[in-house]
């Protein structure tokens, strides 16, 4: 059976963007056909560096979205639109929610991913205010996916690495995660609470477990960093795995896509899910 123009459009919006290898091969599969999947739909996601796809040059860095595909059943795919240092308001004024929008089809979702960048006050290019203007952006996302007949999920941000003098995870968002989770209840939005899942995870891990889970790297572990790395926003593979994996089972808990999309929430996942493409 020929591709219909949704699977068209949203293969077109992944094709510069990093899946892992099984959801990559998802989105070349035919739509229907004897024994080959039937392609459901796009989880597409709009999102800062926590998310954002990396290529071979900041290898080992990773973010959630790169693991995203390994936790999705067959018929789904991602296109991870996340863009390193964007906020709520940049990535929007820069024109990069119009493709997303372009491409999205009913039934598909928009992840929904900002916040460490709409901290930044002081760059009026990215900065917002929790109650006002981040909302206010967060708003068009919504709307914009909505019109289409796709469905919005907010997502609050991942927490750094931060612990107190007593080994204890410390939150770093200040007043967004509320924000958005008001946001949600008054839209009517579905969220995941990644903020609060990774802040609980984190101080489970300690300040010791959780330098496997971000970007620290000692002197000549790694030739992209000779010098060593010393990272508490970025992950590692196994962590940008273990991120992906919290927005899995929030997205199971709300029942999305639709019940059974969701695969291997409690498997073991091998770090090797995560590829960087070349360039």
């Amino acid at each position: 059976m020929p591709v219909s123009r949704r699977h068209a459009a949203a293969a077109l919006a992944a094709l510069p963007l990093t899946l892992a290898a099984a959801g990559a091969a998802q989105a070349a599969a035919p739509a229907h056909g004897p024994g080959r999947p039937r392609r459901e739909g796009t989880v597409f996601i709009a999102g800062d560096s926590t998310a954002a796809p990396k290529t071979a040059a900041a290898a080992p860095e990773a973010g959630w979205g790169m693991a995203l595909p390994v936790f999705l059943g067959h018929g789904w795919t991602v296109a991870n639109h996340a863009v390193n240092g964007r906020s709520s308001k940049s990535f929007h004024d820069e024109g990069r929610l119009a493709p997303i929008l372009e491409a999205i089809r009913p039934g598909d979702l928009l992840l929904v991913q900002f916040g460490h960048n709409d901290e930044k006050t002081g760059d009026p290019a990215r900065g917002t205010d929790p109650y006002t203007t981040y909302q206010d952006y967060l708003r068009r996302y919504l709307d914009g996916a909505r019109a289409r007949g796709a469905r919005p999920v907010l997502i609050t941000p991942v927490e750094r690495r931060r612990f107190d003098a007593d080994g204890r995870a410390r939150p770093t968002h200040g007043e967004y995660p509320e924000a958005m989770r008001a946001l949600a209840a008054a839209e009517d939005v579905p969220l995941v609470d990644v903020q609060a899942a990774s802040l609980a995870e984190w101080d489970r891990l300690g300040p010791g477990g959780t330098l496997e889970v971000f970007l620290h790297l000692a002197p000549g572990e790694h030739p992209n960093h000779p010098e060593g790395k010393q990272d508490n926003t970025h992950f590692r593979p196994h962590g940008a795995v273990e991120v992906a994996r919290m927005v899995a089972r929030g997205l199971k808990e709300r029942r999305l896509p639709h019940p059974g999309a969701l695969r291997r929430l409690d498997d073991a996942v091998p770090e090797s899910v995560v590829t960087w493409p070349a360039g």
